[in-house]
């Protein structure tokens, strides 16, 4: 079958994997490279890489709907297009494009968690379980009709970043499963429930900034949902530090944003219990262990850390 694809990120990677290896004729449509890490040097998307490994032809447009890109999609006569994690809302003329429509391997169980964040939304808000929904696109945000979900259980400490790669390999399966049934009109997709629906918005870096009024056990849930990305800080002496792994005790207290020692890790006061900070990281600096960034930072015990959004903008990380 001839497809065109859309995806860029790693949670893209395993559903073109999965076409792929099918034997899908693939056109993959990705963003343009990005300068990335420390050097600033341009990286090519995931997808990207992996179409080039197969020989598949490649479209990265600044904008989706320019129309050349929209003449090449249309020339390659696609069934169907399949996005995964591409970003952007698909405009009439792309949605009514192929006689299949375009679907969507989103990663929740709509109408949970629409929008561009659901796996962080889904952990930070303490949902036991998520999974994936294969959706008919419409002009909408994530609110078309969804063919098929597949659920699963949320680790106790799995972080945002685990938990996406989980869920990209559910989708692939799931897509690979219902896709042939869809072809053949075997399943019909089914209105979600709009009065059920949560929305789970874009993120950015600022979001990370750690609230030391909100309870610990929050604060918890934050630094694993946004593990690796966005990251969870907070700000010392001027300079940002990354907390990438931490611990709630509930059963203590300290004034929110006090800094304390319990059992020689680092912990920080919060609304509700204390906040235990088992890995941190500095900026340009390796992540290490709450009790050897004690051993460095004498002062830190004691300090009485910012709380308010006003201080995110201090310093560069």
């Amino acid at each position: 079958m001839r497809l065109v694809f859309m995806g860029s990120p790693d949670f893209s990677l395993p559903c073109l994997e999965a076409l792929v290896a099918a034997g899908h004729q693939v056109l993959v449509v990705t963003r343009p490279d990005r300068p990335a890490g420390r050097g600033r040097k341009s990286r090519s998307p995931a997808v990207k890489e992996h179409a080039a490994r197969h020989g598949l032809p490649v479209l990265q447009p600044v904008r989706l709907h320019e129309p050349e890109t929209l003449v090449k999609i249309r020339e390659w006569e696609p069934q169907v297009v399949i996005v995964a994690a591409f970003g952007s809302i698909l405009r009439e003329e792309l949605l009514s494009l192929p006689p299949l429509g375009c679907l969507n391997v989103h990663a929740s169980l709509l109408p949970r968690w629409r929008g561009a964040a659901p796996v962080q939304a889904a952990i930070l808000h303490g949902d036991s379980k998520t999974g994936v929904s294969i959706m008919k696109m419409d002009a909408g945000l994530d609110t078309g009709p969804v063919f098929a979900q597949r659920e699963l259980d949320i680790l106790p400490e799995e972080t945002g970043g685990q938990l996406s790669g989980r869920l990209a390999q559910l989708g692939a399966g799931l897509l690979l499963d219902v896709l042939p049934r869809i072809v053949e009109g075997e399943i019909l997709p089914e209105p979600q429930d709009a009065v059920r629906a949560t929305h789970a918005p874009v993120l950015s870096k600022s979001d990370g900034f750690l609230l030391w009024s909100k309870p610990s056990l929050h604060l918890a849930r934050q630094i694993r949902a946004y593990e690796p990305w966005p990251g969870s800080y907070f700000v010392w002496n001027e300079q940002r530090v990354l907390v990438r792994r931490a611990r709630a005790v509930d059963a203590m207290s300290s004034e929110p944003g006090k800094v304390t020692v319990l059992d020689g890790v680092p912990a920080v006061g919060a609304g509700e219990g204390l906040l235990l900070l088992e890995v941190v990281q500095l900026a340009g600096r390796a992540a290490m262990e709450g009790r050897a960034f004690l051993s460095g930072a004498r002062d830190f015990v004691g300090a009485q850390l910012e709380a308010t959004r006003e201080a995110e903008e201090l310093p560069p990380r």
